[in-house]
């Protein structure tokens, strides 16, 4: 017998730092709130790297690159975290509501 699981209001965010979740998702909070918090994350990264690839740098070192990159990657990880709770929440909406 399969049973389903409630779904939970609370969803964690990706994360490789830690083994257990830190931050989380409100799957409750209004889609309005969901579309900024993502909105925001992502209009910053793409000005972080717009910034990054306007710029030159040619003594930089290894670690610079890493930094840049990961800082890159947290954000739009952060932001499909989020879209992944706002499509969810889409897909779960009866079509005749």
């Amino acid at each position: 017998m399969t049973m389903n699981s409630p779904p939970r209001r609370f969803i964690p965010m990706s994360q490789f730092a830690t083994d257990h979740p830190v931050l989380l998702i409100d799957s409750d909070a209004p889609l309005r709130e969901l579309h900024n918090c993502l909105s925001e994350r992502l209009n910053a990264v793409l000005k972080y790297l717009n910034l990054m690839a306007c710029t030159s740098l040619p003594d930089y070192a290894d670690n610079d690159i890493n930094t840049v990159t990961n800082i890159a990657r947290i954000m739009v990880q952060d932001v499909a975290d989020v879209f992944g709770v706002i499509e969810q929440r889409g897909f779960d909406k009866p079509a005749n509501s």
